[in-house]
């Protein structure tokens, strides 16, 4: 008879929590794009596909962005991720802000560690990353450090 009076009491709770949670919307706007990634086609769609969810100004924010606490954690997530790297604004980027930057996504994706699990299962299957689409990252990666480095 407790045990039933606690479950209902926790249930209770629970509604009370996300329905005052809903009146603390976050700032869904996107600032405008100043110097977005220039890089040939199949690496901007793999980049696009992958990875401006979170590091651009272009989020398309999914339906659970409008749903508390759920809301809170997308925002956080592309704050941080806007942060750490923004191909929106790669072109304002110094020479080696943009080394320093090709390395770190050369290591995460091999490392699997983007975009993260979370991310891709199960509500952006199409952000999973194939064997093609982590040599054409890894190539461009290449490409675009040799130039870098070239001063070009």
């Amino acid at each position: 008879m407790i045990a039933i009076r606690v479950l209902r009491f926790g249930a209770l709770a629970l509604v009370v929590f996300v329905a005052v949670a809903q009146a603390f919307r976050i700032d869904k706007t996107n600032p405008p794009v100043t110097a977005d990634l220039d890089a040939p086609a199949p690496v901007k769609e793999v980049m696009t596909r992958a990875c401006y969810g979170c590091h651009s100004n272009e989020t398309v924010w999914p339906w659970y962005s409008n749903v508390a606490p759920a809301s809170w954690m997308v925002a956080y997530d592309v704050r941080q991720g806007r942060a750490e790297l923004n191909f929106s604004q790669w072109g304002a980027y110094t020479q080696t802000q943009r080394l320093k930057k090709l390395r770190e996504i050369r290591d995460e994706v091999a490392a699997g560690e983007m975009p993260p699990w979370y991310y891709v299962h199960p509500m952006h299957p199409e952000a999973r990353l194939s064997a093609e689409s982590i040599a054409t990252i890894e190539g461009w990666i290449e490409s675009e450090s040799a130039a870098l480095k070239q001063g070009r």
